[in-house]
């Protein structure tokens, strides 16, 4: 059992290796929640149209930064921490590595104040591994264009900030990879989904979590 967060730049990959993982662990009979950051609760699914859509007035950075915390302390208490006391894995969809990567890196906020406010939200309820799936800003770019035009879904209003915005939300990630190497796991977004798999579940079995 553990607590697993997935990171990167949009389009990266995460929700495809978190479905795999999904299945994986449902086929080896291990219990597992997937949750997003923000939303998955009443709550966070309410605020998420708040910090993500493109209509109405956005809010300032340290407005978006509360924002995204008060969705996510509420998954915390809601539902990560009933799960991991339940023997679930909980694979999570971004969480507090987000706001340190887009509130402090690119934003520009105070890093030891983003620490502090993501120390509050935990409340002890801190994840077991990172894993953060690189790609470049102009890859992530031309998978977004895709993606909207595949769906016909607009991007949402972290999608469409500038390139040098999500540069530097990937250097906020690298900084975190290296400063907790034994708490991160920095794989190529560009391999191939079933590659990156096999390298997360060997991640996973080389720290005893699963036999």
């Amino acid at each position: 059992m553990a607590f697993i967060v997935f990171e990167g730049l949009d389009a990266c990959g995460k929700s495809t290796q978190i479905t795999q993982l999904h299945h994986e662990l449902n086929r080896l009979k291990q219990n597992n929640l997937i949750l997003r950051d923000p939303g998955t609760t009443e709550l966070g699914e309410k605020i998420r149209p708040l910090l993500l859509g493109t209509q109405g007035e956005a809010p300032v950075p340290r407005a978006e930064t509360l924002l995204y915390q008060a969705a996510r302390v509420q998954m915390v208490e809601k539902n990560i921490r009933p799960a991991l006391e339940s023997g679930q894995w909980v694979l999570c969809d971004r969480f507090y590595s987000s706001t340190v990567a887009f509130q402090s890196f690119a934003r520009g906020l105070d890093l030891k104040d983003i620490e502090n406010l993501n120390h509050f939200v935990a409340h002890d309820c801190e994840p077991d591994l990172f894993i953060f799936l690189d790609i470049s800003t102009e890859e992530s770019q031309r998978r977004k264009e895709l993606r909207a035009q595949n769906t016909g879904v607009a991007q949402d209003r972290m999608e469409k900030e500038s390139q040098l915005f999500q540069e530097r939300v990937r250097q906020g990630y690298l900084y975190q990879a290296q400063k907790n190497p034994q708490r991160w796991l920095v794989l190529n977004g560009n391999d191939k989904p079933e590659m990156i798999l096999s390298q997360i579940l060997s991640e996973i079995r080389r720290r005893n979590w699963l036999l």
